[in-house]
């Protein structure tokens, strides 16, 4: 499976950006996916995740009621819609995929066998 992320740039506090998470290769057996985030010197966190139906999604505390995670199975795309965004919200954005099968959503950077490249996402205040 091959991630190809898109959507990150520079953006003013309060401002909004779409991520995109485009999946080729291996596709049809279905994986959760996520969106992590890595700040400078600090570790890559979770951000939001959702499964394979899109019936479960999480979100950590900072981004829930700003952030959406939605995927589209047809397009084999997920997407990140951030909305209020804040300086603290900089950071290389990544998104990933569980194993072919894994269908259910994770929060753990472990359970995740496949990364895009990353995709920078700046916010000035």
């Amino acid at each position: 499976v091959q991630l190809q992320a898109s959507g990150g740039g520079l953006v003013q506090a309060g401002g909004s950006l779409r991520l995109s998470c485009a999946a080729s290769g291996r596709t049809a057996s279905g994986y959760g996916m996520g969106w992590f985030r890595q700040a400078p010197g600090k570790e890559r966190r979770i951000v939001a995740a959702i499964s394979w139906s899109g019936g479960s999604t999480y979100y950590v505390d900072s981004v829930k009621g700003r952030f959406t995670i939605s995927g589209d199975n047809a397009k084999n795309t997920v997407y990140l819609q951030m909305n209020s965004l804040k300086p603290e919200d900089t950071a290389l954005y990544y998104c990933a995929a569980r194993l072919p099968g894994r269908w259910s959503l994770s929060t753990e950077v472990s359970e995740y066998g496949y990364w895009g490249q990353g995709t920078q996402v700046t916010v000035s205040s």
